[in-house]
């Protein structure tokens, strides 16, 4: 026996699909807010790390510098071009290296280098200028520089990891997420820095003029102070940086730092006698383990 199905008020169908389109549509947006929030809370812990890390700003060196003789004009032109090229190179690697290294990162890697090869070059500058005219005093004040605060927030933030890293021994990278590996290269620094060789300048000069020798003699000094200075700072940061750190924040400040000071033992015996050759390459270190 047959049995007629029910009668359904279609005002109560259409209630139940609108109320269950609702529930559904309330799951919907509950799980996008939900889905928003996880987003926002990652987005709060990378904000740091990839915020921009700014840009590098110098002391303007050509307007600072005297009335430039003709005879010198090619080369301070040319060392002109080398100090902006060196604010890009650095600015490049500000970029490259978001999230590297420990909190002096920035300042060990990247600006330190970047004002020992603006002394360098300024001094060259000076120098050229000095051949024919007065040669100007001071402008080494005008080769450090600074990083605006937009790249600062992108180094500290970049490196927060870092710090529970270097507490426990740099054992693990774990807080240094965005450098995979970043201290796969410092793996033997962990039980000896080794020591840094430089080749020997006092054995490669020539005679020394009597009027000369008080200055060679105070920059020979200083070279090996600046060799003892890397050594500790070779101590004192094992473990931290990439596999270049040696290389991009002790060693390559200390050749620069040692070109300029080559170059003025040069000079200083230039003056009365003629001005050695080929100094320069005395002043490369190596790392000896």
């Amino acid at each position: 026996m047959s049995r007629a199905l029910p009668k359904y008020d279609k005002r109560r169908v259409a209630f139940i699909g609108g109320a269950a389109a609702v529930v559904l549509s309330g799951a919907v947006i509950a799980g996008s807010a939900l889905a928003g929030e996880t987003s926002g809370q990652g987005g709060a812990q990378n904000a740091r790390t990839l915020a921009s890390p700014g840009t590098i700003t110098c002391p303007d060196v050509r307007s600072q510098l005297p009335a430039v003789p003709a005879s010198a004009q090619t080369e301070i032109d040319r060392n002109l071009a080398l100090l902006d090229t060196q604010i890009q190179e650095a600015d490049k690697r500000l970029v490259d290296t978001v999230g590297q290294g420990g909190p002096d990162f920035v300042q060990n890697a990247i600006l330190g280098p970047l004002k020992d090869k603006r002394v360098a070059t300024i001094n060259r500058m000076a120098t050229a200028i000095g051949r024919t005219a007065a040669r100007p005093q001071g402008l080494d004040a005008l080769a450090p520089c600074t990083l605006n605060q937009g790249g600062v927030t992108g180094t500290v933030g970049g490196n927060d990891g870092n710090a529970a890293g270097a507490a426990t021994g740099n054992n693990s990278n774990t807080g240094n997420a965005g450098n995979t590996g970043g201290n796969t290269g410092n793996a033997g620094a962990g039980t000896a820095a080794g020591t840094i060789t430089c080749p020997d300048v006092r054995s490669q000069l020539p005679a020394v003029p009597a009027s000369a020798q008080a200055e060679i003699d105070r920059n020979l000094a200083l070279l090996d102070t600046q060799i003892q200075e890397a050594d500790k700072r070779l101590v004192d940061t094992v473990g931290q940086g990439g596999p270049d750190f040696v290389q991009n924040a002790i060693l390559g400040p200390l050749k620069d730092k040692r070109v300029a000071t080559i170059d003025r033992i040069a000079i200083s015996i230039g003056r009365t006698a003629a001005k050695p050759q080929g100094l320069d390459s005395l002043a490369a270190c190596t790392l000896t383990k």
